[in-house]
C-alpha cells in the first residue's frame, strides 16, 4: 500500500512518519489486510490520511476515560474529506507503550451526524496508572496517544502535575507553548476556554482562518479541524486526559446565556441565534474529549462537572457563560455602575451555584478547584490605559462574587484554589473577602494564566503594570506575555509555575518561568517560591 500523506502547518508529513510521531507498533497491531479482514469497512474512499486530526483522552475516572478521535482526511473541506458513511473504527488500550499488552479493546462506528467523531468510554481498567491507545480503521492506524486513570475516590496520591491554558486564537501566532508543554510531561491538562475563535479570515494574519464568520454547523466544524490540525497541540492532546470548558469564543463573543453582544429583538433574529448556538455546542462536543453525558441537545449542554482525583484535589469544572444574566453597565465599558450590586444578577445561575456549593461542602479532598473562565479578583485600576473593571468578570456580578468569597471564607479547610483563563495575561491573586482592606485575611487564592496564542506577541508587563499593583496589593504577579501554567499538588503544599514564552509571531521560541507560587494546606495565600 502506499505511503498517504497529511498535510499539516509548515510541513508535509507521510504515514509513516507519523507512526514514528506516536511511537512504534511492533508486532502487536495487526497488518492492514488484517484489519480490513477482519471486519472494517473498507467500502468506503479515503484517498488521504484520515486521522489528520490526532486523537485525545480526557474525563479520567479510577476505571478508565474517554477517547476521542475525529476522521478528516480533508480537514478543510465541509464533509473533512469523509464520504456520507459510516466508518467502523477499532480501538485499542495498552499497559505498554509498544502496544504487546492489550487491557481493553473494542469497536466504534464514526457516523457523519457526528461529523465522523467518535467518543470512546473505556471501563474496567485499574486505577492511578498510565496506558496507551491508538484507533484504526479504514486501513490505516491513527497516532498513538497516552492516558492515565485517576485515583480510588478513597486513595490519598502523594502528588499530581497539571497545567491549565486558555485562548489559542490561530490566526494570532504559533501554539509553541503547547510543544514546550508536551515537552513537559504532565498527569492532566485543563483548558479553560476560547479553544478557537469564530471570526472569519482576515488578511496579513501569520494563519488565516477558514471559512466565514462562523455560523453553520458545517462552519464552525471546519474552524475546529483546522485548529487541531496544529501539531503542537495535537502533540499536547496525545500526552495525557485533558479537562475541557468553554469560554465565549467557542460561540459568539461576550455571549451571556441567550443574549450575544449583538442581540437581535425580533423573534426571527432570537431563533436564529439560538440554532447557532446549537451549532457551536455540537461541534464543540464532536471535537472534544467528553462523556455521553456532557452531549448537547440543541442550544443547551451540560457542562459544568466535577472530576475527582483521589482525595487529593477535586476538580469543579465551571461554565460562567451558558447561565449568566446579561454583563451590567450596558455596552460592557471598563467601569462599575449600580447594575454591579443587583441583588439577582449571576454568573453562574442558581442551579450550578448550589450544585458547586454542594460539591465543595461535601468534598473530602485536600484541595478543592473551580476551574473556570473569568477572573473573580477584582482588579481597580486608575491609569491613563485603563479606568474600573470588565463587567464580563465576576466583579460586574458583585453580589454573587461575595456570596462565594464568604462561601470560601466559612469553609478554609476546603483549601479553595480558582483557575481562570480569558485576559490574555498573567495575575497571580490572594483572594479576599474585603479586598479593599490591605491587611484583610485570603479565603482562596486565584491563579490567572495567560493565551497560549491570543493577543500576539506580549511583554513582560505594560507601562501601568506597577500603578495597578501598587493598588491592588492583592495582586502578587501581574505578566502579559504567552504561555501556559505548571501546577504541582502534594497533600501539604501547592506549587504553581508560570511558564511564557516571548514571542508566538514566530516559531521556536525559548521557555521561561516568570513567577513561583507556593500555597500551604490550611493556609490560604500565596507565597513565593
Amino acid at each position: 500500500m502506499c505511503a498517504q500523506r497529511i498535510h499539516l502547518p509548515g510541513q508535509t508529513w507521510n504515514r509513516r512518519q507519523i507512526l514514528a510521531w506516536g511511537g512504534s507498533m511492533l508486532a502487536a497491531w495487526p497488518t492492514l489486510e488484517g484489519i480490513a479482514s477482519a471486519g472494517f469497512r473498507r467500502n468506503v474512499t479515503i484517498g488521504d490520511y484520515p486521522f489528520a486530526l490526532g486523537v485525545a483522552s480526557g474525563e479520567p475516572a479510577p476505571d478508565g476515560f474517554v477517547l476521542w478521535t475525529r476522521l478528516a482526511p480533508k480537514p478543510l473541506e465541509e464533509t473533512g474529506g469523509m464520504p456520507n458513511e459510516n466508518v467502523e473504527l477499532r480501538w485499542t488500550v495498552c499497559h505498554d507503550e509498544a502496544m504487546t499488552k492489550v487491557a481493553a479493546q473494542g469497536t466504534v462506528i464514526a457516523t457523519p451526524d457526528m461529523g465522523h467523531s467518535v467518543h470512546v468510554e473505556v471501563p474496567g481498567l485499574d486505577p492511578n496508572r498510565w496506558y496507551f491507545y491508538q484507533f484504526a480503521g479504514a486501513g490505516e492506524i491513527s497516532p498513538k496517544g497516552r492516558a492515565r486513570t485517576a485515583p480510588q475516590p478513597d486513595e490519598m496520591p502523594s502528588n499530581l502535575k497539571f497545567a491549565f491554558a486558555s485562548c489559542q486564537h490561530y490566526e494570532s501566532g504559533y501554539f509553541t507553548a503547547y510543544d514546550h508543554m508536551a515537552r513537559e510531561g504532565f498527569d492532566l491538562v485543563a483548558h479553560l476556554g476560547d479553544y478557537i475563535y469564530e471570526r472569519e479570515g482576515k488578511g496579513g494574519k501569520l494563519r488565516t482562518h477558514a471559512g466565514p464568520h462562523l455560523d453553520q454547523l458545517v462552519d464552525y466544524r471546519v474552524r475546529h479541524a483546522q485548529y487541531k490540525t496544529d501539531p503542537h497541540l495535537q502533540a499536547a492532546h496525545a500526552m495525557c486526559p485533558w479537562l475541557v470548558t468553554w469560554d465565549d469564543h467557542e460561540f459568539e463573543n461576550n455571549y451571556a446565556n441567550e443574549i450575544s453582544e449583538h442581540p437581535g429583538s425580533d423573534r426571527a433574529k432570537a431563533d436564529a441565534y439560538m440554532q447557532r448556538r446549537a451549532n457551536a455546542f455540537k461541534a464543540y462536543y464532536e471535537n472534544m474529549p467528553l462523556r455521553t453525558a456532557q452531549m448537547p441537545t440543541g442550544p443547551d449542554m451540560q457542562l459544568y462537572r466535577s472530576v475527582k482525583h483521589g482525595r487529593l484535589v477535586d476538580f469543579d469544572v465551571l461554565d460562567t457563560r451558558q447561565y449568566r444574566t446579561d454583563q451590567p453597565c450596558g455596552d460592557g465599558r471598563k467601569a462599575p455602575c449600580n447594575e454591579v450590586y443587583h441583588p439577582e444578577a449571576t454568573i453562574l445561575g442558581p442551579k450550578q451555584e448550589a450544585w458547586l456549593a454542594d460539591e465543595i461542602t461535601h468534598s473530602d479532598s485536600v484541595w478543592n478547584v473551580l476551574a473556570q473562565q473569568v477572573m473573580m479578583g477584582r482588579v481597580d485600576r486608575d491609569s491613563s490605559d485603563a479606568v474600573g473593571y470588565s463587567m464580563d468578570q465576576w466583579p460586574g456580578y458583585e453580589v454573587n462574587r461575595q456570596r462565594m468569597l464568604n462561601f470560601f471564607a466559612q469553609h478554609p479547610e476546603k483549601n479553595p484554589v480558582v483557575l481562570t483563563g480569558d485576559i490574555h495575561c498573567n495575575w497571580a491573586n490572594d483572594l479576599q473577602v474585603n479586598s479593599e482592606e490591605v491587611d484583610s485575611p485570603a479565603v482562596a487564592v486565584e491563579f490567572v494564566g495567560t493565551s497560549i496564542s491570543s493577543g500576539g506577541d506580549g511583554s513582560e508587563e505594560r507601562k501601568d503594570t506597577p500603578l495597578v499593583m501598587a493598588q491592588n496589593p492583592f495582586v502578587k504577579f501581574n505578566n502579559y506575555e504567552r504561555g501556559y501554567v505548571a501546577c504541582e499538588i502534594t497533600p501539604q503544599t501547592w506549587t504553581t509555575h508560570y511558564r511564557t514564552v516571548p514571542f508566538v509571531s514566530k516559531p521556536n521560541a525559548p521557555l521561561n518561568t516568570r513567577a513561583s507560587f507556593v500555597v500551604e494546606a490550611g493556609k490560604p495565600g500565596l507565597n513565593r517560591a
